[in-house]
């Protein structure tokens, strides 16, 4: 790769997630899984990434072999969709990644929890990539980068696929303690880390125990695990995935960032947000990524609602003059 590393804001961003003094005592283990990934973790994480996207795959001609989809069925899937969706870009991402804005103790473990339910992986595991992930964007050690074995095109081919399911095969991981310090410092973030496991066991177990309640059926049960779990999580999946692959190889440029980070428009809904990537690589804290008119931004919205309602506070929101100043052509001087 021949691009040079981003400007990143700090391993710690602004507000970052407040942690009690631990007088120096050295950061208590982090997360589910150490900083390298075992066999069996390998195997889960196969297992995770295959069934869904069988089940994603199968999911229009079982549609039709079904008769259709329940409003049921489709109710729970968006909703548990948009819950997780949310939960990571809102979560994971602006806030704990970022410091997009501060959040009230309720708040801020709500986030945790919601963003665990997209099945993603542990919140300080995640954050902990981002981060580097901004530290080294799109240059050496940035983990999925689509331009990391060239530029040819049957190299970018090769990167793309590793930036978008292959890096997670990478028995090297980020180092926790060194990129998300705040949050293993933080024992209710700790404890909801650790626990991926059970939120990803109540993330599937919704839909089918709310489907089979509704119609009193196991097929109701069963239709619901199908479309409000299985199918939700693969595509949840891999429209996450998509921002770190084709959003780092396609879309337009609008700001000035030192990395290949774009817009892509067809996956800001079902993003929310997030696919307006090259604002956020040119301000990586700001809470709003779609600046421009008509770019949607569910993510921002509901930053704006909590802070309307109290529960957050000190959102870092775009002014007009930062978007101006890093706009492609801006002068570099600008403020």
């Amino acid at each position: 790769m021949t691009t040079t590393p981003d400007v990143i804001e700090e391993s710690t961003p602004p507000h970052s997630v407040p942690a009690p003094s631990d007088g120096g005592a050295p950061l208590p283990s982090a997360t589910l899984g150490a900083d390298s990934k075992g066999t069996i973790e390998q195997v889960a994480l196969l297992l995770f990434i295959a069934v869904p996207f069988v089940a994603l795959v199968a999911a229009v001609p079982l549609a039709f072999a079904w008769g259709g989809v329940s409003w049921l069925d489709l109710g729970l899937m968006v909703f548990m969709y948009y819950l997780g969706c949310h939960g990571i870009t809102i979560g994971f991402h602006r806030y704990f990644t970022h410091g997009s804005f501060k959040a009230r103790r309720p708040l801020r473990i709500a986030l945790a929890v919601a963003g665990s339910m997209a099945v993603e992986g542990p919140l300080v595991r995640w954050v902990a990539d981002h981060r580097k992930h901004h530290k080294f964007s799109d240059a050496e050690g940035d983990p999925h980068s689509p331009w990391r074995f060239g530029e040819t095109l049957p190299a970018l081919m090769k990167g793309l696929w590793w930036a978008h399911i292959g890096w997670l095969f990478d028995e090297e991981q980020t180092p926790q303690e060194k990129y998300a310090p705040d949050l293993i410092k933080d024992p209710a973030l700790r404890a909801v880390s650790r626990q991926f496991a059970l939120w990803t066991v109540v993330s599937l177990a919704i839909p089918p125990l709310v489907g089979g309640l509704v119609t009193m059926s196991w097929w109701g049960a069963f239709t619901a695990f199908f479309w409000g779990s299985l199918v939700r999580v693969a595509l949840l999946h891999h429209v996450t995935w998509s921002i770190n692959s084709i959003c780092h190889a396609v879309g337009k440029r609008p700001f000035k960032s030192r990395d290949r980070s774009g817009n892509v428009w067809w996956l800001a809904v079902l993003s929310c947000g997030e696919s307006w990537h090259n604002l956020h690589h040119a301000d990586p804290t700001s809470a709003r990524h779609g600046v421009l008119r008509g770019q949607v931004d569910s993510s921002a919205r509901i930053i704006r609602w909590f802070e309307q309602l109290g529960w957050a506070s000190d959102v870092r929101w775009p002014s007009a003059d930062r978007v101006d100043s890093r706009r492609q052509g801006a002068s570099s001087n600008a403020a």
